[in-house]
């Protein structure tokens, strides 16, 4: 009897841990993530190679079970947040992933543009259509268009960018029926949907998706840039300098482990990012020497602040740099001595 009530009660609780690791919280926590080179990831065809490295830093998130919640309630430089606080207003994750994904996709395209008119050399685009990012519940979208989807053509008419979409759909009447030439997986399909009012504004018509450009950089020499599954913005400052540095011969790295995070847009404009505090903890453990940080133009409670008082609590070495822009970053290793 005992015997059964003990492989009983063995039973219960494995499945009660399996449970734990299976069964979602409405939270999200992050954690640091790693300190990745980008040398591998960035190849310009007969680039310069340099001394040292740039890296990218990240920040590992993802949906919190109960295991995941104790230990970021536990742990230093690991962070809860709600649901409301990661998704918009009725996304998916699913939906998230995909506008991470195509955030990435942009930070890329500017990092790649700065990188190349900054070493003086000619930047073209070439428009290949429209990604949907989301798909707002109760528009006529809902259902037929998924986010992931590569929109090529609308009645029959290639798009030439977002903007134009954006604007023949407005000119359309309620019940207008649009017709869709979309890829999905690999597999090209026609959709049709009809336009309608928003509920929030009854003078404007749509289908209900959130949607960003697909473009693709022309640039000589050519360049490949390998991020597999990373998702957001915030690499594209190191990213613009290891092209830079790729496509200079002076060696902007000088034998550094050089880390950082920041947005970057066209213009060359570093912005500020989440999770910067976590970034700190992950150069700090790849033996980063130096940490370029976004300045947002030295105010109080910046991405800058919080990197230098997380430096000093973890008692990291690494000179914290505030940037403002590209220029910033690339003037600062310009006058550094070789290691």
């Amino acid at each position: 009897m005992r015997k059964k009530i003990y492989i009983g009660s063995m039973i219960l609780f494995s499945l009660l841990m399996i449970g734990g690791v299976f069964y979602s919280l409405p939270y999200y926590v992050s954690k640091p993530g790693m300190a990745k080179e980008l040398e591998p990831i960035i190849q310009v065809e007969d680039g310069f190679d340099g001394k040292g490295s740039f890296m990218l830093t990240t920040v590992r998130m993802g949906r919190a079970n109960i295991y995941s919640y104790i230990e970021a309630m536990l742990f230093d430089y690991e962070e809860i947040y709600p649901l409301e606080a990661i998704l918009h207003d009725t996304e998916s994750p699913e939906e998230y992933n995909a506008r991470q994904l195509h955030a990435m996709s942009g930070s890329k395209l500017n990092a790649i543009e700065v990188a190349y008119k900054k070493a003086g050399i000619t930047v073209d685009y070439k428009f290949n259509g429209i990604y949907v990012v989301q798909v707002i519940p109760g528009m006529p979208a809902e259902g037929k268009l998924l986010p992931g989807d590569h929109v090529i053509k609308v009645d029959e008419k290639p798009l030439t960018s977002s903007a134009e979409f954006i604007d023949y759909v407005g000119k359309k009447i309620a019940g207008d029926q649009l017709s869709f030439t979309v890829n999905r997986k690999n597999d090209t399909k026609t959709v049709n949907v009809n336009v309608q009012p928003f509920k929030d504004n009854p003078n404007k018509v749509g289908i209900g998706i959130s949607l960003v450009d697909d473009k693709e950089i022309i640039v000589k020499p050519e360049i490949t840039v390998n991020t597999d599954e990373i998702g957001g913005p915030s690499a594209g400052l190191m990213f613009s300098l290891e092209i830079y540095n790729q496509l200079t011969k002076e060696d902007l790295t000088k034998g550094y482990r050089i880390a950082g995070t920041g947005t970057i847009d066209s213009e060359g404009i570093v912005g500020p990012i989440g999770g910067i505090e976590q970034k700190i903890v992950a150069a700090d453990k790849a033996g980063a020497d130096i940490f370029f940080a976004p300045n947002e133009n030295g105010n109080s409670g910046s991405n800058y602040q919080a990197a230098l008082k997380t430096a000093e609590d973890i008692k990291s070495k690494m000179k914290i740099i505030p940037v403002d822009d590209f220029d910033d970053a690339v003037n600062y290793l310009k006058k550094l001595p070789m290691k």
